[in-house]
């Protein structure tokens, strides 16, 4: 325990984290406690968070942290504070002292439900499976055997899902059947995927469909080597690259047998570019997005900068519950935060995307790089140059594997008895292929 004259961690990488609150950076604070690692002091760690969470006006984490540093043997301080990390969205925070507290508390199955909470917010999905099957003798279908499921699939282990699934027992809470109704539909995509994709820890596409029944369009011939495995960390878009994900829209909806009779505009100006460009390659009238419309393809360049559109939350949430014929199609998707809803169709994933029309970075004058004007021009002219492009793959750095047009198909055909089911509930996971990242 610490006297009230020790308030200072000890530890050298927490004393970083804490001479970053000295200067006011709480940001700076909480990269230094995730660099320190797990095996830091709990009392040293709770006292840094004490102080970060005072200083964002985080009451609640921060009376649980001072309760942590004060008594961090009890399993109540401990559960406590992991708790108050995970609602925060600190969770990596919460993992070292909510393990501890399942340990001193004998198995509680509430800290065991908050710790995996914690791992599957991190991606940690086979630390989650091991501590669930740890438990397997004393847990609950529902939700226990249904979170070993959900992280077998998210860690890529479709044996023990299946196994699992097949043991749970359909749920007496009415709240769980949408649970247990998207879980059946997971599995059902997996078996179509599996038909015709590897569905190994590089199957990007096909893991993409399995976890969120998204169809990915293209991927990404950079970094393969550096552990990208078909995503793009920063990336400034091009019109060919626009064009190409179109054509794999199209493509998807001839594989997958989908007549739609029109394509829907977003309101956002980079939505309309792409939506009048769709409009052209797939031979269809468009018409101003209207919830409740049939048999359409509604096109967003990106679900994000819809979101942040006047009038765009409302539209996100009129795109969660499916209509009949209705297809979302997003161009650019980020994959290290996703977005509200997930789409049906994704022509890239990355971690930050720069459009073809926005503020792209450009050599200076001077030599040095700076950031170019957005182009103004016409959205209708703009789209007639991304349908002009040359939608020709780009070649890369040749360190990944070919991405060409009849395996896509191929798998397009394969899924199209399972591709646009149930709601498009948003999925947090990256899933079991995994990116670099920036941090």
């Amino acid at each position: 325990m610490f006297s009230r004259r020790n308030r200072r961690p000890k530890s050298p990488d927490l004393l970083k984290a804490w001479e970053c609150l000295d200067s006011g950076d709480v940001p700076g604070a909480l990269r230094q406690l995730r660099a320190a690692g797990e095996e830091q002091p709990l009392a040293e760690v709770a006292l840094v968070v004490r102080r970060a969470a005072a200083a964002a006006g985080f009451d609640d984490l921060a009376k649980a942290a001072a309760a942590l540093a004060a008594d961090p043997g009890r399993p109540g301080a401990l559960f406590d504070f992991g708790y108050a990390c995970v609602e925060r969205g600190v969770s990596h925070l919460a993992i070292p002292a909510l393990r501890e507290a399942l340990r001193r508390g004998g198995g509680s199955l509430v800290v065991l439900r908050e710790l995996v909470s914690a791992y599957e917010d991190e991606g940690r999905h086979r630390e989650a499976v091991t501590e669930l099957a740890r438990h397997e003798g004393v847990f609950k279908d529902w939700p226990d055997r249904y979170l070993l499921v959900f992280n077998a699939v998210l860690a890529g282990d479709l044996e023990l899902a299946r196994r699992q699934h097949a043991l749970l027992t359909d749920p007496e809470d009415a709240q769980w059947q949408p649970a247990r109704d998207r879980q059946n539909r997971v599995l059902k995509r997996a078996t179509d995927a599996e038909r015709v994709s590897s569905l190994d820890l590089t199957d990007l596409r096909g893991w993409q469909y399995v976890t969120a029944g998204t169809v990915l369009g293209t991927l990404s011939p950079y970094g393969f080597g550096a552990g990208m495995n078909g995503r793009y960390a920063w990336l400034q878009d091009t019109p060919d690259t626009c064009l190409r994900g179109l054509l794999r829209l199209r493509t998807l909806l001839e594989a997958a047998e989908v007549r739609p009779r029109s394509v829907s505009l977003l309101p956002d100006r980079d939505s309309r570019i792409l939506g009048l460009a769709a409009a052209e390659v797939l031979d269809l009238p468009a018409e101003p997005f209207a919830p409740g419309r049939t048999d359409t393809v509604v096109v967003a360049y990106d679900l994000d900068g819809l979101a942040a559109h006047d009038g765009g939350p409302q539209i996100v949430g009129q795109l969660f519950e499916r209509v009949p014929g209705q297809v979302l199609h997003a161009h650019a998707s980020c994959w290290t935060d996703p977005p509200a809803i997930t789409a049906d169709s994704v022509g890239l994933l990355h971690q930050s995307v720069v459009p073809p029309w926005g503020e792209q970075l450009r050599q200076g004058a001077g030599g040095g790089v700076e950031r170019g004007p957005a182009d103004d021009r016409p959205e209708a002219e703009i789209a007639a140059e991304v349908t002009a492009a040359d939608p020709g793959a780009d070649p890369g750095d040749g360190g990944g594997p070919a991405d060409d047009d009849a395996p896509f198909a191929a798998f397009a055909g394969a899924v199209r008895g399972t591709w646009l089911r149930g709601d498009r509930a948003r999925v947090r996971s990256a899933g079991p292929v995994p990116s670099s990242r920036f941090a």
